[in-house]
Parts: C-alpha cells; structure tokens; sequence
C-alpha cells in the first residue's frame, strides 16, 4: 500500500508498507503476487523534539523476530510503558501506529489530512509519544503518524499496531540477520560481517533509504529500499520502459493498498546487477501508468522478497548497504501454474485475481469464485496453485459445480 498525504500540520507527508490477502499453505514467493506497498514521507512538527538514545552494549541487544506470510519483519516492542506488536519498515519516513491501536490505549490523534495512496485515497492523524524502546535503542519525546493498518497491509495472519520506520533508523547501521531471525541496531561505520556492497543513501524530502540497480546496463535511481514491500522487486512503469524488451513473458498480479486494490504487471527479471551483486531471476511488478512509484518519484522498490534472501546491513551514514548469501540466495522464484490469486476466507479459497495469460484465465475463471474441494478434499488447501506443469486439478467450487484446471508454466 502507499500513502502520501496531501496536507499535515508540518508540511507534505506520507508513508509506504505492502498488503496481502493471506494465501494458506503457500510458498511465500507466490502469496508475496498478493503484496503491495505504503510509503510515508516528511514529518511532522514535533509536540516534543526527540531523543534518540543507543545503548553502549546495542551490539549485544539483538531483537528476535518473525517473517509474516508476507515476508515482513514483526517484533514487540515497548511504547509508553506498553507492549506493543510492530513492523520494521524502512520505506515508511515517520513511524506510526493503528489507529484501533489509538483508540484502544486511548492516545489523543491530531487531525491530519487526506493522502494519496494506492487504490485511493486515505488520511492519517498524529499522536505524541513519550518513549518507545527496542533492542539497544530508546527515544524519548516525538510524533508518530496514526493510520489505518488492516491485517491485510500487514502479512495477514495477525495484528500488527505500530510501524517502525526510517525516522528511528536512519541515524545507525541497522544488522538484520534473516536467516537467523533477528536485527539489531549499532553505531554506523560498524562492519559485523563481511558482504557485497551497493551504495545507499537517504534521500530527500522522502527521507527513506534509496540505492540503485542496473539492468542490461542502465542504471535505475533511486530505488526504495523497502523491508515492509513482500516482493523482491517492484519498478515504475517509467523506468520500465527505458529497458525496452527483455523478452520475458509477462503476466498480471495484483496489490491490497491503504484504500483498495491495484493491478499490475508481473514477470521475472532474467539479470541485474545491485551494487557488486549480481542476481538471476528475479521476480519483478511493474507498475501501471500512474503508479505510486512514479507518483513520489523514484524508480521502484527492492523488498523482503529479495532481502530475506541475505543477511543485510544498511547504514546510511557509512553510505553503503552490505549483503551476505543466506541458505536461500540461490533458490529459483516459486511461480504460479494455475494462474489464480487466492484469498482463505471461511473454510473456501475466493479467487482473489485471475492472471493475464494463466490457465486460470483460459479456463474462464472469475474474480470472487469459491472453492470448496480440490481433488475431493475439504477444506482446501492452496499448494497446488503452484504445483507441477501437467498435473491437472479437480476443483469443487461451494456452489456444487465441479471443474478440471490444468497447471501450467506460463510467465
């Protein structure tokens, strides 16, 4: 999802994070077709400018956390005395919380204005905080931004309240060691693990983490840096269209934004280079005319998708972005067969989006169908979305109409 307000207190604003209706039983790399991403840029003026505090021992603080269905990092952390269930999201430029979350702990919102955001239009408020503590980090005083977090824009399969982003990392080397689960915060010009490089900046007035790609020899700038984005990599329709051709097959996917749902392209990158890492096959959403890449003006997004793949360190001070293979840097990108995006609702998978060019497009299935069974069995469940080419599937839909799909590869 993606959200940038229009008018707050404090001048333009917004905030980026990736949606997805949950898709049971599925690899990640297929319920990340389902993601999306917000972004929030600029701040607003402090009720109490904040401090920001690093612990000497921050090296040895490591936060435990857990990868959603949708890839993204959640974690507890401490907000004015309380537990509070976030997300570490370095595209959002100014943390923020749920507004149930505001209401339940009965914080006082200012009002904020209306924001663009993808499938429409949305608004945030502002709270003041008095302390928010996660591993060797605390800061006292500030602002978060207060918003709409559905369960959907956050990995789907639990509450999240509070989004930790940019404005709370930037002034460190973040560590975050996904195989093993666990980030931490240390001073920047540290070097804890030895990796390829690419350049890394913040950017403004976004002030998020920007780096850059190169693709058949052009270099794409910038390029969001995104922990809360489930896909590996996102581009906007522009800077797609300066590759020309690379012959790939393209299909169709589909993203649950702030306000609504977005549509767009969807194939896999056969090479490009980030830094010094030279990566194959990549899944990669290319944004339609008018995207929310294009929108705030930067050529895309490299998300967990691609990142869980390594342990990473990005360190804008230092001014580089470091990574080191994990077990899963050479897998291929899991890919749909059936050409149908599933959504679990009530015991039944909805088709949730029918893929451009799919098996599921030819056989002439619709957005909103139920399944019931798949090959007899209730309730269903989803692997065989992306099962072998050839294998033919028997699905029952929840009105007593039985149909055969035969899986494909076909992007």
């Amino acid at each position: 999802m993606s959200l940038i307000p229009a008018f707050s207190r404090g001048g333009r604003r917004g905030r980026t994070v990736r949606p997805h209706p949950r898709l049971p039983h599925l690899p990640r790399a297929l319920r990340r077709l389902c993601l999306l991403l917000v972004l929030m840029a600029g701040s607003p003026a402090p009720a109490s400018e904040p401090v920001l505090t690093l612990a000497s021992d921050s090296e040895a603080r490591w936060v435990p956390f857990e990868l959603t269905p949708g890839n993204q990092i959640r974690f507890t952390l401490v907000l004015d005395g309380r537990p509070v269930t976030a997300m570490l999201d370095t595209a959002v430029s100014h943390s923020a919380i749920g507004r149930a979350y505001a209401g339940r702990a009965g914080i006082a919102t200012r009002r904020g204005g209306p924001a663009a955001a993808i499938g429409g239009s949305a608004t945030i408020g502002w709270a003041p905080s008095r302390s928010i503590a996660f591993g060797g980090l605390q800061r006292d005083g500030g602002m978060l931004a207060v918003i709409d977090l559905s369960r959907e824009a956050t990995g789907g399969d639990g509450a999240v309240d509070m989004l930790v982003g940019a404005d709370l990392l930037r002034s460190y080397a973040l560590d975050i060691d996904y195989p093993a689960r666990r980030f931490r915060l240390l001073r920047s010009g540290r070097l804890p693990f030895s990796g390829t490089r690419a350049p890394l900046t913040i950017g403004t007035p976004l002030s998020f983490y920007l780096t850059e790609l190169t693709i058949d020899g052009r270099r794409l700038r910038p390029m969001a840096i995104d922990t809360g984005d489930g896909g590996a990599l996102t581009l906007s329709g522009e800077a797609w269209r300066t590759l020309g051709d690379p012959g790939a097959p393209t299909t169709s996917t589909i993203g649950h934004g702030l306000a609504g749902v977005a549509v767009s392209d969807l194939m896999i990158l056969p090479a490009l280079q980030l830094g010094t890492l030279e990566l194959r096959d990549t899944e990669t959403g290319i944004e339609r005319r008018g995207g929310y890449s294009s929108t705030i003006g930067i050529a895309g997004r490299i998300g967990a998708g691609l990142l869980r793949r390594y342990r990473v360190l990005l360190d804008p001070g230092a001014g580089q972005m470091v990574l080191s293979p994990g077990p899963e840097a050479g897998a291929p990108p899991v890919r749909s067969t059936s050409g149908l995006l599933l959504e679990a609702r009530d015991g039944a998978l909805v088709v949730a989006h029918v893929m451009q060019g799919g098996p599921g497009a030819a056989a002439g299935w619709s957005t909103g169908e139920r399944i019931c069974t798949v090959d007899g069995v209730s309730p269903p469940r989803g692997d065989w979305a992306v099962g072998t080419p050839g294998r033919t599937v028997t699905l029952g839909l929840c009105n007593g109409e039985e149909r055969r799909l035969t899986l494909a590869r076909f992007y």
